[in-house]
């Protein structure tokens, strides 16, 4: 056979291979299988990474929140902080895939803006199922978790609903344990007496600003003596009916005042202004359901203070109509530095959050102008929309940040409050349907207040 005859049946070969359709599907795939089967598995490997990277930073987190509260509140030293923070980790991190990892961690201590630092860091490997073949035994695996605390200091006014309707389904007392249980929550992180203060604002139709404030220059008094006097024309009740007819009213001795006050006049009702004019003072009011004095910003680090603060939530009870606006103004008032309350200055050295809390189990009924006390009024609720939105902007142009958190105690039926949900700051509405629920209402804002910063 010669040369030519071998090399043209060769070609001829070649061509019907080529040109041949059976099989290619399967000649294909064989070809590429081998690649197909690297990329599948690397994402298998990659996958396992993640998941183990993600339980890392789970645990790293949650390990740096805990060794900064030891560190708070003195049940561990500086040098134990290595120590303890390992014992964390190794028990909050389960995943199998990278079983060996090292933990380190760096505590700094309170720097200029008096703020304590702890940072871990964790790093460890994987084998791989399928890259090893291509060379990849092993992927590495990293995190970092920072926990910063006492920067921030805490001013917490606590806005509760002392209305009558408060007294049914044991929601007086729930509400009481849980807001003593808050200010033993918040107390714990406490390291000076600057760094959590709080207000207790009671409020019904009014608030009470306390009888020993008559000669507070901050009060006008021309809506109380409206009805508390006598007119020489015995039938007569008011002063505006009896001076109309020409007769002399004599007011009441303020003396006789309870306390209470109601709305400012409109606009001041929604604003934070201070009652320097006769437009921004705060009006005394007759009202026989006058509630519990409002307690000024007190500091809760002491345990005397925080007697006080509980024995204050311990004397309410439960009488009148429900204004939330006035309410939640009392507590943004009781934020504020000078008349009426005296909140005391911040200092510039450290960073501040304001948050007030809104306890109510009921709608709006009753303000200084519209409602009868007894069914919602969408007028109240205007108003303390207006006040929430002049609260955010207030809040946006200032240097300290106000938190609104809202409870709604719904065990009668009533609709989902519109206006609490659009007061509260994004998934700080929190609604309940038995007085127990107050308690996990309180006990998450709490955690929410106490969470100690993390930096990624």
């Amino acid at each position: 056979m010669s040369r030519t005859s071998i090399a043209s049946r060769s070609r001829d070969v070649s061509q019907r291979f080529v040109a041949a359709e059976r099989g290619n599907v399967a000649v294909i795939f064989a070809i590429a299988l081998l690649p197909l089967l690297g990329f599948i598995g690397a994402a298998i490997d990659y996958s396992r990474a993640n998941k183990a990277r993600s339980a890392l930073q789970a645990a790293l987190d949650s390990a740096a929140l805990m060794v900064s509260k030891d560190l708070s509140s003195g049940v561990i030293t500086a040098g134990q902080v290595s120590a303890k923070a390992q014992s964390y980790f190794t028990s909050l991190y389960t995943n199998t895939e990278a079983p060996s990892i090292a933990v380190s961690a760096t505590y700094t201590a309170k720097d200029s803006n008096g703020s304590s630092t702890v940072v871990l860091n964790g790093s460890g490997s994987i084998g791989t199922e399928f890259m090893k073949m291509f060379g990849f035994p092993s992927l590495t695996i990293g995190s970092a978790s920072t926990a910063t605390w006492g920067g921030t200091r805490l001013r917490v006014a606590m806005a509760l609903d002392v209305t009558g309707s408060m007294a049914s389904a044991g929601k007086m007392p729930a509400m009481q344990t849980a807001a003593k249980n808050l200010v033993d929550t918040l107390r714990a992180s406490a390291q000076s007496a600057d760094e959590l203060y709080i207000s207790v604002v009671p409020f019904a139709q009014m608030v009470n600003v306390g009888t020993s404030n008559k000669n507070a220059s901050w009060l006008k008094w021309d809506y109380w003596e409206e009805t508390n006097g006598s007119c020489n024309w015995w039938w007569l009740t008011t002063k505006s009916s009896c001076e109309n007819a020409g007769r002399n009213w004599s007011a009441a001795g303020r003396g006789q005042w309870g306390g209470c006050v109601t709305d400012r006049d409109q606009p001041a009702d929604t604003t934070k202004d201070a009652p320097t004019t006769a437009a921004t003072r705060f009006p005394a009011a007759d009202y026989n359901a006058c509630p519990e004095q409002i307690l000024p910003m007190t500091s809760a680090y002491s345990s005397a203070n925080a007697t006080t603060i509980k024995n204050k939530i311990d004397d309410l009870s439960p009488n009148g109509g429900t204004n939330q606006a006035i309410g939640m103004a009392w507590a943004w008032m009781s934020l504020q530095n000078g008349d009426p309350l005296n909140t005391p200055a911040k200092d510039s050295n450290y960073k501040y959050t304001d948050a007030i809390i809104l306890l109510s189990d009921g709608m709006n009924t009753i303000d200084r102008w519209y409602g009868n006390g007894s069914t919602w009024s969408q007028e109240v609720d205007n108003r303390q929309r207006l006040l929430c939105d002049n609260i955010r902007t207030a809040s946006a142009a200032s240097t300290t940040k106000t938190v609104i958190y809202t409870i709604q105690v719904n065990t009668d039926g009533d609709p989902e409050s519109a206006v609490l949900k659009y007061c509260a700051d994004s998934g700080n509405f929190f609604a309940t349907t038995t007085a127990s629920g107050i308690s996990t209402a309180f006990a998450q804002i709490g955690a929410s207040l106490s969470k100690l910063r993390i930096a990624k």
